[in-house]
């Protein structure tokens, strides 16, 4: 089976196909970075790292545009809030976003624009809308695209203008459901928040932005263009309005995520029920944790999040992540290198990216692996220990890969090593000498500590509950 992705545009899962063979162009809505980035935020980012990832496993030669929107009405008021330049507020928090995803395992994009290096692109994509009667300019400078203009306003989202509330106070528009592809700069505004354009200073719209980066980096019509299900109205559908009145083929496939919310609500920072990974690592959670936490959840699935559940995505982990130390230690750690994936494993990937399936996939090689390993079966331990770890990989969770070692974790997993290997040869003589008592009660407190000793062919092995 070859992949199949839902498209939101027609509502059903596809075969996809990109628009030229063996290659594939994929846009994704980066942040607005007015603030210090969380989980919820994380979410798109750790999903299309899969996708993208899959993609290039499958086969295909990808471009993946992920953009930083530097440059925004709220990025302003943070600056007046705080007595900061409005760029360095937006830097700052460019640079915590990065860290973030750098936590979470999450690849580079092959590029990462900036809205604020795009301005004369996004200028001439706005003038090309006004030549063809698209959009209109008003006496003060604003920049409007003209909604009614567009007939198939609304085949994304399924929201058609007649059915969008109009507003009485439309300022300078001409319709209440038009929207801003220039504004022009106000009175009381840094001045270094202001281009040059056609029509007087100013700032672009939040949507031509995606739109002019999308064109400059993947050409006039791409394959997949993705973001979360919170931007698919108004910010998607304004930019397939506006690419297609300007002539764009623009994307082909419309992916979206679903959110990750607290108690039923959408995470935001104005409900202040914000996490950031640091905030989740003082309470004991992993990068890898959460990066499982994420990733295990079908990426179109809305996520509530709990500290219970991603306690629980870190015992999960564990138990899996124990399991490729295990192997590796017991047979070397070369045993775990070149193991093929499951076809199980690809059915689900293909399958619209169906994490939950995949996992489970896994946790069912582990478990067997693990039995081998008990019984002194190398070849099938090594089989599925080379496995676990491929498949692992291919969702960016590759225990043994160094971005998840922690120099203070390795000290201590050393120290924990040394001090149950130590218990071990105790135990080994206890029983030699047959005072079996000793022996079981060296094992008895090695399990009041969590860690479970089995005895096999091979000699006792151990694991970490």
């Amino acid at each position: 089976m070859s992949l199949r992705l839902y498209d939101t545009g027609t509502r059903s899962v596809l075969d996809f196909q990109p628009r030229k063979p063996g290659e594939v162009g994929v846009y994704l809505c980066g942040l607005t970075v007015q603030g210090p980035p969380h989980i919820g935020h994380l979410r798109s980012g750790v999903s299309y790292d899969v996708l993208i990832r899959w993609l290039r496993r499958s086969g295909y030669k990808t471009t993946y545009v992920r953009n930083v929107t530097d440059i925004d009405d709220k990025i302003l008021v943070r600056g007046e809030e705080q007595g900061r330049p409005w760029w360095a507020i937006a830097y700052e928090n460019e640079r915590k976003l990065a860290r973030d995803y750098t936590a979470l395992n999450v690849e580079a994009p092959t590029y990462e624009p900036r809205a604020t290096g795009h301005i004369t692109q996004m200028i001439d994509l706005i003038q090309s809308l006004i030549d063809n009667g698209r959009a209109y300019v008003t006496e003060v400078g604003n920049v409007w695209f003209s909604v009614s203009s567009w007939a198939d306003y609304g085949e994304l989202s399924g929201r058609r203008p007649d059915d969008m509330l109009s507003s009485p106070d439309t300022g300078d528009k001409r319709d209440s459901r038009d929207f801003g592809l220039w504004k022009a700069h106000k009175a009381g505004e840094p001045l270094d928040a202001a281009w040059n354009s056609p029509w007087g200073p100013g700032r672009p719209g939040w949507h031509i932005e995606c739109s002019a980066m999308a064109r400059r980096y993947l050409g006039d019509a791409f394959d997949i263009h993705g973001g979360g299900t919170d931007i698919m109205f108004p910010h998607h559908e304004n930019e397939l309005a506006q690419s297609r009145g300007a002539g764009l083929g623009f994307a082909k496939y419309w992916v979206h995520n679903g959110m990750l919310n607290l108690a039923g609500t959408k995470m935001s920072k104005s409900l202040g029920n914000t996490l950031s990974v640091a905030a989740l690592g003082e309470k004991g959670f992993s990068a890898a944790a959460i990066r499982y936490y994420l990733t295990s959840v079908q990426y179109r699935s809305a996520v509530d999040f709990s500290e219970d559940a991603l306690g629980e995505a870190q015992t999960a982990w564990e138990r899996l992540s124990n399991f490729v130390h295990r192997t590796a230690e017991a047979l070397g750690a070369e045993s775990t290198i070149g193991g093929s994936l499951a076809p199980a494993f690809t059915a689900a990937m293909d399958d619209d990216l169906n994490s939950p399936a995949a996992v489970a996939v896994i946790h069912d090689s582990a478990r067997e692996g693990n039995a081998a390993l008990d019984a002194g079966d190398d070849a099938a331990a090594a089989r599925h220990g080379a496995a676990v770890r491929a498949m692992l990989d291919q969702l960016g969770l590759d225990p043994l890969d160094p971005h998840w070692d922690d120099p203070g974790d390795a000290k201590l997993h050393g120290a924990v090593d040394a001090l149950v290997k130590l218990a071990l040869e105790q135990r080994a003589e206890a029983r030699a000498r047959k005072d079996y008592a000793a022996a079981d009660r060296i094992r008895d407190e090695l399990a009041h500590a969590g860690i479970t000793v089995k005895d096999t062919p091979r000699g006792p092995v151990w694991t970490v509950d």
